[in-house]
């Protein structure tokens, strides 16, 4: 069953509460085990973060 509960979605700009840096949403992926989504930005293509890291921004 493929699953889209997700906040965000790709090309979303949110911002990285711990850096307060904003990012660009490249890719998400359900992680089954833990039960959450984990995301991979743009601008840290090597780090993924899970939903709880991020702050929307309002437009």
């Amino acid at each position: 069953m493929k699953r889209s509960n997700n906040l965000f979605k790709p090309g979303d700009i949110v911002k990285i509460q711990k850096t307060g840096e904003s990012v660009t949403i490249r890719k998400w992926q359900y992680v089954k085990n833990m039960k959450r989504y984990s995301y991979i930005v743009d601008e840290h293509p090597s780090t993924f973060y899970f939903e709880e890291e991020f702050e929307k921004i309002d437009k």
